[in-house]
Parts: C-alpha cells; sequence; structure tokens
C-alpha cells in the first residue's frame, strides 16, 4: 500500500474544531477508503521544502502567525504541481498568492493588515461563523465531479471573503471558480491544468460528525497518495 506524505499548514491549536477532526479523517481515509497518509503539522512560519511533499493540506485557524508562510505554501504546491487543498483561510491565503504572484497585484487581507490600501480580502457583509449554506457547484468542474451532486450544503466558520473587485482579473489570470452561494459569490476555486488544487471558504473538515472524511478532502488524498505512487514505485 502507498503511502502520501503530507503537509497540514496551519498553526495547531486544540480550539479549532477542524484541526481537532484530523486524526479521525486520517483513520477513517485508511480504514474506508485505503489510503494512507502520513500527516505532518507544517507552522505557518516552517513553510520552506513543501514540494517534497505529495500533499499540502492549508487548514483553518486565522489569524496565520506568518502570512507570507501561507502564501509560500500555496506557490509551493502551485509551481511545482503538489496536490493542494486550502480550506477557510487556506481559501482566502490562496487567492491573496495567486494575486501577488502570477497577477502581480498589490493587495492585502484585511485580517491581517488593516491599515493597507487596497484589499483583496474584507469583512463579509454577513459572518458565516457557524452557518451552513447551499454551494452551487459548476457542471463538468473537479469540484462537481469531486463532490457528485450539483448542490451541497456546507458548513462555515469565517469572517473574510474575496473582494468582487478582484473577481474579473483572477479568471482572466487563470483561476475558475466552480462554486457559489445562492447569490453567486465565490465560495470554490480551482487551477485548470494542475494535477489537484482546490481551495473552499467553506469548512469540508466540519461536514458530518467527523468519522468520514468528506467528498472533497478524500479527492485531495487520493490525488496526494496517486503523486507518492508515481514518485516511490512499489518494489516487486
Amino acid at each position: 500500500m502507498t503511502t502520501a506524505r503530507i503537509a497540514l499548514v496551519g498553526d495547531r491549536s486544540p480550539s479549532v474544531q477542524a484541526h481537532a477532526r484530523i486524526p479521525a479523517f486520517l483513520r477513517a481515509l485508511r480504514g474506508r477508503d485505503g489510503l494512507t497518509l502520513d500527516a505532518y503539522w507544517i507552522p505557518t512560519t516552517e513553510t520552506d521544502g513543501l514540494e517534497e511533499f505529495d500533499g499540502v493540506w492549508m487548514l483553518p485557524g486565522s489569524p496565520y502567525r506568518s502570512e507570507a508562510g501561507a502564501v509560500n505554501a500555496a506557490r509551493a504546491a502551485r509551481e511545482h504541481g503538489v496536490p493542494f487543498l486550502g480550506t477557510c483561510a487556506g481559501f482566502q491565503h490562496t487567492l491573496l498568492e495567486y494575486a501577488r504572484n502570477v497577477l502581480g497585484l498589490s493587495v492585502a487581507h484585511a485580517e491581517n493588515d488593516p491599515g493597507a490600501a487596497d484589499f483583496l480580502l474584507l469583512p463579509l457583509a454577513c459572518s458565516l461563523a457557524g452557518h451552513e449554506e447551499t454551494v452551487r457547484l459548476v457542471p463538468g468542474s473537479l469540484a462537481e465531479k469531486t463532490v457528485g451532486a450539483a448542490r451541497s450544503v456546507e458548513r462555515y466558520f469565517c469572517h473574510f471573503g474575496l473582494n468582487p473587485d478582484y473577481l474579473p482579473a483572477l479568471e482572466a489570470g487563470g483561476l475558475r471558480f466552480t462554486g457559489h452561494d445562492e447569490s453567486g459569490t465565490v465560495r470554490i476555486l480551482e487551477l485548470p491544468g494542475h494535477p489537484f488544487f482546490l481551495a473552499t471558504l467553506f469548512q469540508p473538515e466540519l461536514a458530518g460528525d467527523g468519522s468520514r472524511a468528506h467528498p472533497i478532502i478524500t479527492a485531495f488524498a487520493s490525488a496526494a497518495v496517486g503523486r507518492a505512487a508515481l514518485r516511490r514505485p512499489r518494489r516487486l
């Protein structure tokens, strides 16, 4: 059985419910899905060398100790073809990385730098912390194929989202937004041409009772195991 080494990027805290569920997800992925992950917690202050992992999962828990470290994690996965999943704050910092490093925009996250002149991430008009919301998935997208349905009800614990003024530039620059709420506000992003690159504003870690991984988490794990199998072929 192939084992994938994955980086859990985030500043681990027992008060973050998504973090507390990780051990149960790892057991469920191994027992239910035959996907074995060797997971390493990587603080946002120590994100060099992530291209050596088989997968990078940027977890909730903002504000991160290091914005630069979180941005570096998303960049390493994007540039080196490492399967990537970003959730909640991971979604936000994935946007920040792409806007800065691909599009060359000088933009900030309002939570991290409230005195900045131009914001890519702004406080949500209505906080989603503790809420559930329907997400509509674009037909044929990675998100839709992964979830296996046109709609999904997801749980949130976030206060910041994308400044819609930047949506056209991000789409023109190559990002694809494949999940939206009922009003059309973006909730999922993908990067076409990458082996697996998906980020959600909602937290799939909070789905169900924690005994079984959300389909998006399972798909990420499968992509990481696939990369591991290609990099470390089984010996006969």
